[in-house]
């Protein structure tokens, strides 16, 4: 049951990072992610089996965390308004939306301890999904295809580093692969940043 309740807060949480990647590149000009069906809250529209089921779940039982990925929202950048930050701007999107999140669940945890009557299972619930949500949105902003932090690094790419561009295109996802799975320390320092924004925003520790 707690599996199933983790791996259903990472999942509403994916879903909230992919919708807002597609309501700000609606409101700068682009409505294919509207079109698609993509602006909606249904997991089912945004679920990708390998980034969304499979590998949570692995990683939900090996270390109790877990991170992911949806179908990535339909994009077309040659209608933005902003052609120059158009793409930064919707890339931004989804782990800010993760971080106003973690910000909200972590200011009630800061707070609701007054209360005497919150039982402490919603303490524990609040603190899990403060903690899934700043993963996620410090997870895509590692600048390696197909995470957000990607389309940050392409922005501000001179046209002299484009080869960069082409080679993190072409392996990014099996670099990304290899950094999880193999490099047990990466997941180490994505846990210890997390925990570092989780002491800021709810000043105490992670659970």
């Amino acid at each position: 049951m707690e599996y199933l309740f983790s791996i259903s807060i990472l999942i509403f949480s994916i879903v909230i990072h992919e919708v807002s990647h597609g309501a700000v590149a609606n409101r700068l000009g682009d409505p294919t992610a509207k079109y698609a069906g993509r602006l909606t809250l249904n997991p089912i529209k945004h679920l990708d089996p390998i980034g969304s089921i499979i590998l949570p779940i692995l990683l939900v039982i090996m270390t109790g965390k877990g991170i992911g990925w949806a179908k990535p929202v339909p994009v077309n950048p040659y209608n933005f308004r902003d052609q120059k930050y158009g793409s930064l701007k919707v890339a931004v999107a989804g782990p800010a939306a993760n971080l106003a999140v973690a910000l909200i669940f972590g200011l009630l945890l800061r707070f609701l301890p007054g209360l005497n009557f919150i039982p402490i299972g919603i303490y524990s619930a609040f603190s899990f999904i403060v903690t899934i949500n700043i993963l996620l949105a410090i997870f895509n902003l590692i600048p390696i295809p197909p995470l957000d932090g990607s389309h940050i690094l392409f922005t501000f790419l001179p046209e002299s580093a484009q080869r960069i561009k082409i080679i993190l295109n072409q392996y990014g996802f099996f670099i990304l692969i290899f950094l999880i799975f193999f490099l047990p320390w990466f997941f180490n320092i994505l846990i210890y940043i997390v925990n570092f924004i989780f002491f800021l925003i709810v000043g105490s520790s992670s659970l």
